[in-house]
């Protein structure tokens, strides 16, 4: 699920960065790409993979 998220984000950074619409400082285009990273890395170290079934004994 993350990965997705992470896609949307750098699909909205490039089109923030391609289209040179001009932001605010919270949503440059870094920041946006920034945020991308941050869900790309929680997703690799398994953070939001999906559920985990508990095996009861």
């Amino acid at each position: 699920m993350l990965g997705i998220v992470a896609a949307v984000l750098f699909f909205i950074s490039f089109l923030i960065n391609a289209a040179d619409i001009s932001t605010n400082d919270v949503f440059s285009s870094t920041n946006v790409m920034l945020l991308g990273l941050t869900a790309l890395a929680l997703h690799v170290a398994g953070i939001g993979s999906g559920w985990a079934a508990r095996r009861r004994r």
